[in-house]
């Protein structure tokens, strides 16, 4: 299996060397390397875990660091300071995760409106209002519904200052109701690719924005739904990409036009700017997938998506040292690296610095936040 890993890992570096990745060669790889075993499921599974959930809340204004989310998701633990708020939100967020994965599992099950309200209710959990002052200094305040579709119409201030409509409350029980139709028919054609289909979908569940909050949230959910229906690897929208992925829907939004029933029922050729980016970030979604589990290095660590490769090694021996040992001691890990104490305290702070590892302040000792490639 070493040798089989080795040798998808050194063809993957030959395409992206070539700049060729692409989609069907970055599925042909991740094919290659099936069935996972349970180790790599299981590694691979913690990884998305904590990665989706920290990222798709982050971009939506969720305080809590890298760091807390793994902690909090994996090991039911919270450190440092956290609003109860933001914690909520995380934790509702994973549940909504195993729906989602569960849901995609049946097959045989037509996505529905109502598997995507109740998805919606398990984010926000509860109905809530929401209070803001007036230029004059009165008070306004309206509800956000939780599993139900928005009753006020909503809309966005782009970043170049325009208002930018969503669908009309009135018109949105009909528009997703096209919407699901559109995919259920779509995903038994069979003419679109997985990725073309959680594409067009997102930007026009986007354009409807049927909820008064977490419209973000519930269209990376559905993206993944559709990937996993179709056997792909699930993928993260980083919020280190925000930007891009924000623009990507508005450069698609100028090619459309912004009537929003025109946007819920684009077509494919419309959006090209948002499918570029798409069809990019699945690529090397999936490229980072394998090669994770397929680059036998020891000094190669993943944090966050992104791939970590240690010049010097005693980086990865404490990383190491400190997975074996949570316990472990300055004075016990410049016995085991050889190397004086402010040596130690040094690539120590750099680790922390980066959020790599983070003290246990009740129980002593240390916590590995950085994931070993092998």
């Amino acid at each position: 299996m070493l040798t089989k890993k080795w040798y998808i890992y050194h063809q993957l570096q030959n395409i992206v060397a070539m700049k060729y990745l692409n989609v069907p060669k970055a599925i042909a790889a991740w094919n290659a390397i099936q069935p996972l075993s349970d180790r790599d499921c299981e590694r691979l599974s913690r990884k998305f875990t904590v990665d989706f959930n920290f990222n798709s809340n982050h971009i939506e204004g969720n305080t809590l660091t890298y760091g807390q989310t793994e902690l909090l998701l994996l090991f039911g633990k919270v450190v440092g300071e956290a609003e109860m708020k933001d914690l909520e939100e995380m934790k509702a967020s994973n549940v909504g995760l195993k729906m989602m994965r569960e849901q995609a599992g049946i097959k045989d099950m037509p996505l529905t409106q109502n598997f995507i309200r109740q998805l919606h209710k398990t984010l926000l959990r509860e109905d809530y209002t929401v209070y803001r002052e007036l230029p004059g200094g009165q008070q306004s305040s309206y509800v956000i519904h939780a599993g139900r579709y928005k009753t006020r119409p909503n809309s966005v201030i782009t970043r170049y200052g325009d208002r930018f409509e969503y669908a009309a409350p009135e018109e949105t029980t009909a528009l997703m109701a096209d919407l699901v139709d559109w995919y259920n028919e779509e995903e038994k054609k069979g003419k679109l690719s997985p990725v073309e289909l959680a594409a067009l979908f997102h930007y026009r569940y986007i354009r409807i924005h049927p909820f008064e909050d977490g419209n973000g949230r519930i269209a990376r959910l559905i993206v993944n739904y559709i990937l996993a229906r179709h056997d792909y690897p699930m993928i993260v929208v980083r919020s280190r990409g925000k930007k891009d992925y924000l623009e990507a829907l508005h450069q698609a939004d100028l090619e459309v036009g912004p009537i929003p029933s025109i946007g819920a029922h684009a077509e494919l050729d419309k959006i090209r700017p948002f499918l570029r980016f798409f069809t990019a970030l699945v690529a090397e979604e999936i490229y980072n997938d394998v090669r994770f589990l397929t680059e036998p290095d020891e000094n190669v660590w993943w944090y966050d998506g992104q791939r970590v490769e240690f010049r010097t090694p005693n980086y990865a021996k404490i990383l190491r040292i400190m997975q074996s040992q949570p316990s472990v001691t300055i004075e016990s890990l410049r016995e085991q690296l050889g190397i004086n104490k402010s040596a130690v305290q040094r690539l120590l702070s750099s680790l922390k610095e980066k959020g790599y590892i983070e003290a246990r302040d009740n129980e002593g000792g240390w916590r590995v936040l950085i994931t070993p490639s092998l």
